[in-house]
């Protein structure tokens, strides 16, 4: 299979979702490496049915088991038209996740951020206690874990961002418990031999959400956008998707870390004034940039598995038509311009 050209835009999400999930020739190439079936946990969320449909065009004679609470209505009767088995459960119920069947493959996707700052109980239960059942659970399988670069303290954005060897030292309580999540899966890695990749994602594209979309809809409501959090890293959620199954065949005992963006560290100025100019508005901006951004370092990634497919450019043409044509968005806004890390 080779990926198809690239597409000026999407006139509905059924071409869009159909785009994105389309599998690279190089994630096909590693899932026929790779052993056994994949599990995918937290799979009802943003990235989870995007993941699992590609999963299952990249490998179709493999089982792909995506697990969530599914509480989006027909969520499981689309995956399941995709030839994925989903699967309820709640994460947080330790026997219903010791009764999840036991394949050599899991994607760890479940979190909790949005209200964290005002339900910090479920923020420590969903980001840290959910991951010890799980890896309790699975310590003979491969376990990717999504995480977030905001474990990362600030780095100054003319440095080429935070490298895996940068210690953790995230602010605010959001951040603090995803470093929990992954201290616990590094713990039973390393008790259990379980082989464990971190993958450190910082901001998925999709039309319907995310940090080119949230900036598209202040230039259309005519808002002014706060340049605090000057810089930013993105990828699109197709490249994000497959590489995150890519890394599969990368877990390690000892658990490894792997910043996982764009190889770009984008302002956020340039990002509004580049949109404003496709829409043909133009922004207003409030706040001053700072030298330092929540930014990581890619190249570790870009050496394993090459430069995204999709181009920062063809996300700013996309997410322009998509916002300016008043598409449907998720109504989840990224808060990537929030330094404090409350959320």
């Amino acid at each position: 299979m080779t990926m198809p050209s690239l597409p000026s835009g999407f006139a509905d999400e059924a071409s869009l979702d159909d785009f994105m999930s389309t599998p690279t020739p190089e994630l096909i190439e590693d899932l026929a490496k790779l052993e056994g079936d994949i599990l995918i946990l937290g799979a009802g969320g943003k990235m989870g049915p995007t993941v699992a449909r590609m999963a299952k065009r990249a490998a179709p004679n493999k089982r792909v088991v995506a697990v969530a609470r599914f509480s989006s209505p027909g969520l499981m009767d689309e995956l399941a038209g995709y030839g994925v088995e989903p699967v309820v459960c709640d994460l947080l119920d330790r026997e219903a996740v010791q009764a999840l069947p036991k394949l050599e493959n899991v994607i760890f996707m479940a979190g909790f951020k949005f209200g964290a700052d005002s339900d910090p109980g479920m923020t420590w239960a969903m980001n840290v206690q959910v991951p010890t059942f799980v890896a309790e659970a699975f310590p003979g399988s491969r376990i990717v874990v999504f995480s977030t670069g905001c474990v990362y303290p600030f780095a100054n954005v003319k440095e080429g961002g935070s490298t895996e060897e940068v210690v953790p030292n995230p602010p605010g309580e959001y951040a603090i418990t995803c470093l929990g999540r992954e201290r616990m899966f590094e713990y039973f890695s390393g008790l259990n031999g379980t082989p464990c990749l971190i993958y450190r994602l910082n901001y998925a594209i999709d039309l319907r959400y995310g940090v080119i979309h949230d900036i598209a809809q202040k230039i259309r409501n005519g808002e002014p956008i706060d340049v605090s959090m000057g810089h930013v890293n993105l990828i699109w959620q197709g490249d994000a998707c497959a590489q995150a199954l890519r890394c599969l065949l990368h877990c390690q005992s000892p658990a490894v870390p792997l910043n996982v963006s764009g190889p770009e560290i984008i302002s956020v100025r340039w990002l509004a004034q580049e949109l404003g100019r496709r829409m043909g508005k133009e922004p207003t901006f409030v706040g001053e940039e700072s030298d330092f951004s929540w930014v990581t370092n890619t190249a570790r990634a870009v050496q394993l598995f090459g430069y995204p497919h999709v181009s920062l450019m063809s996300m700013l043409d996309w997410v322009a038509d998509w916002v300016a044509s008043d598409r449907r968005s998720l109504g989840k806004p990224t808060k990537y311009e929030v330094r404090s890390g409350a959320y």
